[in-house]
Parts: structure tokens; C-alpha cells; sequence
């Protein structure tokens, strides 16, 4: 009798939210460097990658290319996607395409779980709560993957009786658990439970949870041992390896067997690089050298339905060994940085954002009773609006449905307002502002920003002041850095703050150097200007104008005019003012103007004051991101003066360099300096400019860096701009097609040239146009010459070049 044997592996795709709370965007992240941030890096080095994961052969040459999300269960955070979605939609919509592939290879079933909204340890959290994070992420996964979810992965796989009876009301029909969270099992029709030892629970076989109200789902309990070793033992380093030990985990038994294993996600291609590549060999050898079925949950599950229960350890998870401690005390569990250190400050967190939701909870309900017909229906109803920010007619469709009474337009931001303050609410119960080891640390402050958001929202809607005794609770609670918590606070997160006439301020710098600065969207803000003037007078500017500001969360506006004169550098003088009226407005600009020209600028100054007052704001209100920029349009100049000067100093000095050198003298700092500069600033803007790569100078700069014996400067950025370059040498390639051969030609000589430096490029975007490209030529339509070249450009980047 043939052995039914079945291998399912899934991947928690996720990141901590690091959306500013105030703008809902992401900052820039200097540690993720040189990419923007590290949703970016990590998207970069692990989720795209994964949609084309590379095969190799003996000789280490891609023979295949494949989307690993068509082939194991996978679940995405929802905010993770909502990120990508604009970020990186080929890679969002090579996702939601794995989905489909799998239905289309799996009878029907596909590989893609949802997960509960907001990553909360739903354990620690009210019912309602619940309720609202499971509905918000099935909805979301309906909007995205177009089907229902069978699956729904919890945070931390974080679980106890109520979180199961909530996915069972809704429709899920199963979740992934760990092994230390099942308690017991027997024989489904037995009346004795077995209770079994910790990590014991035999995971070949789906468990049946029979729940307290009637409902029931389906349990899988991951395999232990084979998690730990992709986690943290170097499995990943070998996908043959990693192929053999999920092969011997089977028992030589007659009975259907599943052995599956749950990871971080970020296992294949960010902690482990090239994990996606060990991913998919271990795939492919499963399919073709075992007699082993790679499935999914929900197939396995159609197959064999369960023929044996299992109770769940009540407020159990797999990141804590104490249950869900780690998320509400000072348990032992931490990420081993410092072992000076101690969590004693994660109780009363917790103990304080518990404080402010419950007073949170009877503002909302008091205030949004005048406005909906049931405000918790209609809260967990606002995903469709969160998903659809700006979509005018989901909002109306909104609002038909769940108001009492139709809203004038100020009704309508106050009941945003709160339904945000909810939003928040429940987002500064986010699992990672717990997990680590300090509470100052980057996503502690992330849950403390909407927290923060939450407070500020009580105050308008309901006038309730909620802050001092927020920040009086903040003192109490203990640090490894700072005095205690609330000291973080105010360095960390309340600088954060953002409200509608610091938004003004920073359209007022940012119009003195936008093209089109009449209509900006700044963020989650949109800017439409009334009058807008800007004039220019050697390096200084000056631009004035009437503004209107608008949420796009809650549709609050606010008009305002403003005024910012631009002294050169970083230097920036500006007023705002939400009182001035349109007769005031025009007197000052009939006046600024001519101040202006006679490039009286102390008078322009004084201009401003008197009719805007002395309050006024510099470069240091700015927007973190809008600062470099605006630093960047600002230094170029200078920072083109600085290239002058080095070149100047490598030319002049060129001749008595090498008469120094050849003398067996060191050649002197000073001078060297100027080199590496010069030649680092050459070889990045030979590969950025867009010009034809010239051979000759790209072989005479990597002579010039063995000769003076300079390094590479930041590596990381020059290899992302060269392997970007390559990427876009080949698109034109494959448009010009035999026109091109010159440029193919070129390339081949860069990449061979390329190779006398130490810089491994990461060409996978590359080598993705090449493979799919080759698969689709025939030889016949192209020169011997031209195909020669195709084929050695394929060796250059490690694909064989194959024709249709």
C-alpha cells in the first residue's frame, strides 16, 4: 500500500508598523541604509526575492526560476501589504498571483492565510477587541486575495478559548499553533483525555477543537524540532539538506502523515540570505527525488479531516515559554542583548495602555451614539474605509450603512475622529512594543505614538484631557536607559506630533523648491493653494500664499496663509496664519514684493512680522523626510564646489603623487583623500548618469584604485546603483533587440571589468528579465554574433541562456 506522506511549510510574512502615527507613512530609517527603511530592506532581501527564487545546477548556473508563495502556506500582516501595495506593487501583485497559482495546482485550495488585523496578542485583549482584529483581517484578505480565508494565523500564534470561539463565529476554519501549546489529546468519540508532556503533541495530523459554545476548528501544531533548525541552526544553508531532514521526519507507518513547519518568513532571504533559494531547492528535490506531496493546510485538511481532538494550553504562544508573559511582565524572555538589563517596565505598560482603552471606550460609545445606529458594528464596518482611503463612495457607502441620520460635514470628521481614536486604540496594543528589551526602544515608541494619537483624539471629540495623567503613569514605569519611561516619551515620541498647522508650515518650506506647488499631497495631507507667489533673487527666495490643508483620514481642513523667505543654506524664515483674512493678505504681499527686489531683506523680514507676529518657524519644524530633502536641494551646490576643489587636487597633484609613490614614500593623507573621493564619486556617476558605459574610462578608474590602494566608499550603496544599472542596461537591450549590439557589448566588458573589484553585485532583477526573456527568444531571430553575446552576458549574471 502506497505511504501517504505530505510536507507543508509556512511562512509568517511580517514587519513591526512603522508608519509615523501622525502622517501614516514611513520615516526614514538611517540603520536600514542605504534603502529608505527597513520595510524597504527587508522587501528587498526577502519578500520580492521569494516571488523568483532561483534554481541552480551543479554549476551554480540559474536553471529555473519559481514564485516559492505558489508552493508553501504563507500569511502577510495586512499592514505589511498595505505597505507594499504602493511600495512594490509587481512584487504585492506577484503575491496575490502565488494565491491563484496555488488554487490552480491545489484542487482549488489556496495557500494564503489571513491574520488577525493588527498583530495584538489577541490573549490580553477585550472581546470586542478580538472580535474587531479578526474581522479587519478577514475583510482585508477578502479585499486583496478575492476569496474567503479558510486559515487565519494569530500573533505569536498567541491563543487561548475566546480568540478560538472568535475565529470559529467569523468562519475560520483552522490556525497554526506550536507544539508546547497543546495540553491533551484523545481519539475523537473517547471520553478520556490524554495529557501529553510539553513539545510532545505528535504534528503529523490535523486536531479537532471542540469550543464551549457548540463551534469547533481545526488545529495544526507545527513541527518543533525542523522550525528550530530553519530559525537559528543553518538548515537554510543547504535546501538539499533542509529537503532530507523534513524526509526523515516521517515514520515508516501506513497512516496519512503531514509534517509541516512554521517560521518567521523573513527566514528566506533576511536573517538567512538566499533562504529563498534554499526554499525553493528543497521544493523542487521533494517533488522530484521523493514520494512526497507538498500541500497545503487546507488540502491536507479536505483529504483527512481530523479523527483526533486536542485542548490548548489556555495563553500559550511560540516566542514565550511562560505563555504570553513576554507581552505582560518580566517573565526571562528577551532578545539576549543585554543581560544587565531587565523588563520590569513591560507590566505596568501594559497595566497603562489597558487604562487609557477603558477610558478610551466610554468617549467613543457616548459620542458616536449620536451619530451610529450600534457603535461597535459599525467600528468593526470602518476597515472598508481604511482600505479605501479616498474613495469618496465607500466612505458614502459607509456612512448609509451604519449612520442614524445623514451628517453635515463637520459630523462627519467627528465621527472619523473617533473612529480613529478606536483605530489607535487598538494599535497601541501591538505585540512587537512588548517583545524586546527596553521600553525606549524603536517599537515601544511606535505603540506610545498611537497611544499618543489616541489621547489627542479624545481631546477633540470629547474634550477630555487624558495626557498628564498618561505621562504621570509614563514616570512610573522603570527604564534601562533613561530615568523611566516617560523621559523616553518626551524625547521619542512626543516630538512626533503632527497636527494640521505644522503641516502648513512644512508646505510653506516646501513650496520655496517645488515645481508645481499649487497642489502638493504631503503624506496623508492634501494642499490646494487659494494664490500662491514665488520670487527669486539670486540664492534667495521668497513664496507667500492663501492654503487650504486636508486630512485624508478625517476629512478635517483648515485654511491658512503663510510667508517664507529663503536666505540660502539651510536658512529658512517662515510665518503662518489661520486668522489673517484676504484683504490683510494682499496688503502684505503688495509690500513683500518690492522688499523683496530691492533685496531689502531685512525689511522683508519686517514686513512679515508685522502682519503674521513674531511667532515664526525655521528648517527645524520641518518633516524628518522633507528636511533631506530639501538639505539635499540645498547642499548640491555645495557639495558640488567640494568635487571641484578634490578634482582639482587629484589633477594638479597627480604627477607628484606618483613620483612619490614610485620613491617608496607614503603618499600623503591629504592627497589621498582627495583620490578616493574623486575615483568613488567617478565609478558611481558613470553607472547613474545614463550615459553609454565607457570601457576605457571604467578600466582606467579600477586601475586607478589598484594604483593608489583606496577603497570602495559605501559599498552597499554603489552595489544597489550598479546592479540597478544592469537591470536597466538589459531593458533597453531587450528593446532595441539586434540593434542593440553595441550595448550588449559594452555590458559584457563592464561586467568582466566589474570583477577586478570587490563588489558582489545583486543582480536578481536582472537576472529575472534575462531568464524569463531567454525563455521567450528563438536562437534564428537573431545574428550568431548577437546571440553569442546574450549567452556570455547569461554566464556574466548566472543564467543559462535558453531559447523558446
Amino acid at each position: 500500500m502506497k505511504k501517504e506522506k505530505y510536507v507543508c511549510i509556512h511562512g509568517h510574512f511580517y514587519q513591526p508598523p512603522r508608519e509615523n502615527a501622525w502622517l501614516e507613512s514611513v520615516e526614514r530609517q538611517d540603520s536600514a541604509a542605504p534603502f529608505h527603511d527597513w520595510n524597504d530592506r527587508i522587501n528587498f532581501e526577502c519578500y520580492a526575492p521569494n516571488t523568483a527564487a532561483r534554481l541552480l545546477d551543479n554549476d551554480k548556473q540559474i536553471i529555473n526560476i519559481v514564485n516559492n508563495y505558489a508552493r508553501i502556506s504563507f500569511n502577510f500582516g495586512p499592514t505589511l501589504l498595505s505597505w507594499m501595495e504602493k511600495a512594490d506593487p509587481a512584487t504585492y501583485q506577484a503575491i496575490l498571483q502565488a494565491d491563484k497559482e496555488s488554487r490552480s495546482i491545489m484542487g482549488g485550495r489556496g495557500s494564503a492565510m489571513a491574520q488577525a488585523y493588527g498583530h495584538l496578542i489577541l490573549p490580553l485583549a477585550n472581546r470586542r477587541d478580538k472580535e474587531t482584529q479578526v474581522i479587519w483581517g478577514i475583510r482585508d484578505f477578502e479585499s486583496r486575495f478575492g476569496r474567503k480565508p479558510e486559515g487565519m494565523w494569530l500573533a505569536e500564534t498567541a491563543a487561548d478559548t475566546e480568540t478560538l470561539e472568535v475565529l470559529a463565529e467569523n468562519g475560520i476554519v483552522f490556525t497554526v499553533l506550536a507544539p508546547r501549546q497543546g495540553k491533551a489529546i484523545r481519539k475523537i468519540g473517547a471520553e478520556t483525555w490524554e495529557n501529553i508532556p510539553a513539545d510532545s503533541i505528535d504534528p503529523r495530523r490535523a486536531y479537532l477543537c471542540k469550543l464551549p459554545s457548540g463551534k469547533s476548528i481545526n488545529l495544526f501544531f507545527y513541527h518543533g524540532g525542523i522550525a528550530q533548525d530553519v530559525a537559528f541552526k543553518g538548515i537554510l544553508n543547504d535546501g538539499i539538506n533542509f529537503a532530507k531532514s523534513i524526509s526523515s521526519a516521517f515514520e515508516n507507518i501506513e497512516t496519512p502523515q503531514l509534517i509541516h513547519v512554521a517560521t518567521d518568513g523573513e527566514s528566506y532571504g533576511h536573517h538567512h540570505r538566499s533562504g529563498e533559494m534554499a526554499l525553493a531547492a528543497c521544493l523542487d528535490h521533494l517533488d522530484k527525488h521523493t514520494d512526497i506531496q507538498v500541500v497545503n493546510y487546507s488540502v491536507y485538511l479536505s483529504k483527512y479531516p481530523p479523527e483526533w481532538e486536542a485542548q490548548i494550553h489556555e495563553n500559550s504562544s511560540w516566542s514565550c515559554v511562560h505563555g504570553v508573559e513576554r507581552w505582560r511582565s518580566n517573565c526571562g524572555c528577551n532578545s539576549g542583548g543585554r543581560s544587565d538589563w531587565n523588563q520590569n517596565w513591560r507590566a505596568p505598560l501594559r497595566e497603562t495602555l489597558n487604562w487609557l482603552r477603558d477610558e478610551l471606550i466610554p468617549i467613543y460609545e457616548t459620542k458616536a451614539a449620536g451619530f451610529l445606529k450600534d457603535v461597535w458594528d459599525a467600528r468593526n464596518g470602518y476597515v472598508e474605509v481604511i482600505l479605501n482611503r479616498g474613495n469618496e463612495s465607500v466612505l458614502q457607502k459607509f456612512l448609509h450603512t451604519y449612520t442614524s441620520r445623514t451628517l453635515d460635514e463637520a459630523e462627519k470628521t467627528q465621527l472619523l475622529r473617533l473612529l480613529e481614536l478606536q483605530r489607535q486604540a487598538m494599535q497601541m496594543f501591538t505585540s512587537c512594543g512588548w517583545f524586546f528589551d527596553e521600553i525606549s526602544g524603536l517599537e515601544t515608541d511606535q505603540i506610545l505614538q498611537y497611544a499618543n494619537r489616541a489621547i489627542h483624539y479624545a481631546e477633540q471629540v470629547a474634550g477630555v484631557k487624558l495626557h498628564d495623567e498618561f505621562l504621570r503613569r509614563l514616570e512610573t514605569i522603570p527604564s534601562n536607559y533613561y530615568e523611566n519611561g516617560a523621559t523616553s516619551y518626551r524625547k521619542n515620541v512626543i516630538p512626533a506630533m503632527v497636527d494640521l498647522s505644522r503641516v502648513g508650515m512644512h508646505y510653506a518650506a516646501s513650496s520655496l523648491f517645488e515645481e508645481y506647488p499649487e497642489k502638493l499631497e504631503i503624506f496623508n495631507y492634501q494642499m490646494e493653494s487659494e494664490v500662491f507667489h514665488r520670487h527669486e533673487g539670486g540664492n534667495q527666495r521668497i513664496a507667500f500664499g492663501r492654503t487650504k490643508v486636508r486630512s485624508k483620514v478625517t476629512l478635517s481642513e483648515k485654511p491658512f496663509s503663510f510667508a517664507v523667505l529663503y536666505l540660502g543654506q539651510q536658512n529658512i524664515i517662515g510665518h503662518i496664519s489661520v486668522d489673517m483674512n484676504k484683504t490683510a493678505f494682499e496688503e502684505m504681499g503688495n509690500k513683500l514684493v518690492p522688499a523683496f527686489d530691492k533685496t531689502d531683506l531685512g525689511d522683508v523680514v519686517g514686513v512679515m512680522q508685522d502682519y503674521f507676529g513674531s511667532e515664526r518657524f525655521t528648517y527645524w519644524h520641518l518633516f524628518n523626510d522633507e528636511k533631506r530633502k530639501i538639505l539635499g536641494r540645498i547642499s548640491e551646490r555645495s557639495l558640488n564646489a567640494t568635487e571641484t576643489v578634490f578634482r582639482e587636487i587629484y589633477n594638479d597633484n597627480y604627477q607628484l603623487m606618483t613620483g612619490i609613490q614610485l620613491s617608496n614614500i607614503p603618499v600623503p593623507e591629504t592627497y589621498l583623500t582627495a583620490v578616493k573621493f574623486i575615483l568613488n564619486h567617478d565609478l558611481t556617476e558613470m553607472f547613474s548618469n545614463g550615459n553609454l558605459i565607457n570601457i576605457r574610462s571604467l578600466k582606467r578608474l579600477i586601475d586607478e584604485f589598484k594604483k593608489w590602494g583606496v577603497k570602495l566608499t559605501n559599498k552597499s550603496s554603489l552595489r544597489l546603483t550598479m546592479s540597478e544599472r544592469v537591470y536597466h542596461e538589459i531593458q533597453v537591450i531587450l528593446q532595441e533587440k539586434e540593434k542593440s549590439l553595441d550595448r550588449l557589448l559594452l555590458l559584457n566588458q563592464a561586467m568582466e571589468s566589474l570583477k577586478e573589484i570587490e563588489l558582489e553585485l545583486n543582480t536578481w532583477k536582472g537576472q529575472n528579465l534575462y531568464f524569463s526573456s531567454s525563455r521567450q527568444m528563438k536562437r534564428m531571430q537573431f545574428s550568431v554574433h548577437w546571440w553569442t553575446e546574450w549567452t556570455r552576458l547569461g554566464k556574466h549574471l548566472g543564467v543559462k541562456a535558453v531559447e523558446a
